[in-house]
Formats: C-alpha cells, sequence, structure tokens
C-alpha cells in the first residue's frame, strides 16, 4: 500500500486581524469575517486558528484511503465568488436546517457556498455549526 500523503494546508501562527489586513478585503468583507469567527468561537467554544486561508475551529483526527492526520472540526473562507462554510461531519444530515438557511449552494459533501453573509440567517448557522460539531465528536467526518 502506497504511504499516506500528509495535508498541504496546516495551521499557522497567523492572527486573523493579520491575516483579513494582509488580504486587501473590504471593510465590510473584514466585517463579515469577524461576525462569523465570533461566532464560531461562541459555538464551538474554541479559538480561531488560521489554517493557511481557512479559519479553523476545533481538531480532529481524520482517516481516508490516501491520507490521515489532524483537521479542523468546522470553519470558514472568503473566496472571491463565494463565503465557503466548513462542515466537517457532512452537509447531508441537516437537509431540514438548511432549507431554513437562507439563499446558498451546497458541495462537496461538506462545503456551504454563501454569496454574502446578509443572504443567511446566523441562528441557523449556529444551529448547523453546533449539530455539526456534536456529530463529529460522536462519528467522525461523513464525508468520504
Amino acid at each position: 500500500m502506497p504511504a499516506k500523503t500528509q495535508n498541504k494546508t496546516q495551521p499557522t501562527t497567523i492572527t486573523v486581524d493579520d491575516f483579513l489586513s494582509s488580504q486587501g478585503f473590504t471593510p465590510a468583507q473584514q466585517e463579515d469575517a469577524r461576525t462569523l469567527v465570533a461566532l464560531f468561537e461562541r459555538v464551538t467554544g474554541e479559538k480561531c486558528v488560521m489554517w493557511g486561508k481557512i479559519f479553523g475551529f476545533g481538531l480532529y483526527r481524520y482517516r481516508s484511503k490516501s491520507r490521515e492526520g489532524d483537521w479542523m472540526k468546522t470553519g470558514f473562507a472568503m473566496r472571491k465568488t463565494a463565503l465557503t462554510i466548513y462542515l466537517m461531519a457532512g452537509t447531508e444530515r441537516y437537509g431540514e436546517l438548511l432549507k431554513d438557511l437562507g439563499t446558498h449552494k451546497v458541495s462537496g459533501g461538506s462545503c456551504v457556498y454563501v454569496k454574502k453573509l446578509a443572504d443567511i440567517d446566523l441562528a441557523v448557522l449556529e444551529k448547523l455549526i453546533r449539530h455539526a460539531m456534536i456529530d463529529i465528536k460522536t462519528h467522525g467526518s461523513f464525508v468520504r
């Protein structure tokens, strides 16, 4: 069997503020990111750690056929075309909550794409994060 590879994306020591000021985000985008950091930290009980350009919260050990390593339990990234929310427990279990989230797209098994924060209900996002954190702690990742 071939050796398992390590993730290219790893946790860094850069602060949220340093990251936000270095990326050319608009003030509105920076405010959205800070709003999400506060929400994720409150719900997860974890401090934000930058994983490259991903705002990550919590840590779990995973294994797949080709990889094994540590990864964030949940997080988000500020992309050019959309805000990407990562629910590492997968999204297929949360159809009812996603229905109430607001305007979004789901892809990749664990990604929820949102054009802008104002398009979604933050109370529903909080429930999604809370459920995903419980599920990943109980069952691990459902994304295979």
